[in-house]
């Protein structure tokens, strides 16, 4: 599909007016990909596509990464299984394993990969009929999350082999591999537990890829930096542009309403921001109800008509207000970015991230069913 064709909006078939809209441009997935295979030396990658490809589409961000990719890790094996029915082919990871015993059967037709954490999983399996041929042993080593304590390991794999599992790979997850307090520990312990074992080891998330090569090993899980967000969001020298990511996701809309707001009027609700000055304000067809985080304050970056600029007062259900003193050109249909690059210019997902106390992946992840989807390059 291309910007040229109709967008549809995904809750009925008729064409979207209103302006806003998502547009997925997957060859930037790709390109991320093989910014992600650069730092992979002779790993092999799992395309972390949970939680909707990070709002991005599942099934669309597997068929765009299908014979690049060495495996997909996601969470829901009902969504593993469409993706074997439509035929791929590749491994796929259940990362959080199976949540009832009526999937190990699934897992073992389809041959998926599951990873096993804790007691309740191991008794599911002891029960099955079946059992896969490939599991992922997740050993908690400081995310206090899920996975198994370190000592419970030579226990757990004697149970594993027991029931007749001969391929097993020990996993954990950091829990500050961007900052790296407490990672030096977590790959010590993971590190040892898979030597003594004589397991190989999947360990590095996005950020460890990155930066700490030394935790490297048969299999790599990026993530966020697929989708164009930066792991160590806008630390210098680390940003998503200066790692060479590109933004896979650009939310877009237009003006619909211009204003001018005179010296001493508060706009907005609660009149959180008050003119110094009569300052003309641009209003955007794109709210909290699109996915837009609520509580992004006066400041946060947009782009109108190609230049960069700052949003006005709280952040409406359905409207933003936008400061236009340095969009002279600027006027009702003018396009506006959000996040992401498109008509109206640039924005860092990251940037808006953080103006809003968040990261880019909730951002994604957020991006309401309201909002009509533009897939290109697929």
């Amino acid at each position: 599909m291309t910007t040229n064709e109709r967008v549809f909006s995904p809750v009925n078939s008729s064409p979207c007016c209103r302006p806003i809209r998502a547009r997925l441009d997957f060859s930037a997935l790709r390109h991320n990909f093989s910014v992600a295979r650069g730092y992979a030396k002779d790993t092999k990658l799992w395309a972390v596509i949970k939680a909707d490809a990070y709002g991005h589409g599942q099934f669309a961000a597997a068929r765009a990464l299908d014979g690049l990719t060495d495996g997909y890790a996601l969470l829901e094996s009902e969504v593993a299984v469409s993706l074997r029915e439509q035929g791929l082919r590749q491994p796929i990871l259940l990362l959080e394993g199976f949540f009832a015993p009526e999937e190990i059967a699934r897992i073992v037709q389809y041959d998926l990969t599951t990873v096993i954490h804790s007691k309740n999983q191991l008794e599911m399996l002891a029960a099955a009929r079946s059992r896969p041929a490939h599991v992922y042993l997740k050993i908690d080593t400081g995310m206090n999350r899920l996975g198994f304590e370190q000592q419970e390991t030579g226990a757990v794999l004697q149970q594993l082999e027991q029931l007749g599992i001969r391929q097993i790979t020990l996993m954990t997850h950091f829990a500050d591999a961007d900052t790296g307090a407490g990672f030096a520990a977590q790959l010590d312990s993971a590190r040892q537990l898979a030597g003594r074992a004589n397991l190989p080891w999947s360990l590095a998330n996005s950020a460890a890829l990155m930066k700490r090569p030394e935790s490297l090993g048969g299999w790599a899980r990026p993530g966020i930096m697929l989708y164009g967000g930066s792991p160590f969001g806008l630390t210098p020298g680390r940003t998503a542009a200066e790692l060479g990511l590109r933004p896979v996701m650009t939310l877009e809309s237009r003006l619909v309403a211009l204003r001018t707001v005179k010296a001493g009027e508060r706009v907005g609700y609660g009149g959180t921001w008050q003119a110094t000055a009569d300052t003309p304000v641009g209003i955007v067809a794109c709210g909290y109800a699109d996915g837009y985080p609520r509580h992004a304050p006066t400041g946060a970056p947009i782009a109108v008509a190609g230049a960069l600029s700052r949003t006005l007062g709280r952040v409406s259900m359905d409207m933003i207000a936008c400061d236009l003193r340095d969009v002279p050109n600027a006027m009702i249909g003018s396009p506006v970015t959000l996040w992401g690059s498109g008509e109206g210019g640039a924005v860092d997902a990251d940037a808006l991230a953080e103006a809003a106390g968040t990261i880019s992946y909730t951002l994604f992840c957020a991006l309401a069913g309201r909002v009509p989807r533009v897939y290109e390059n697929l």
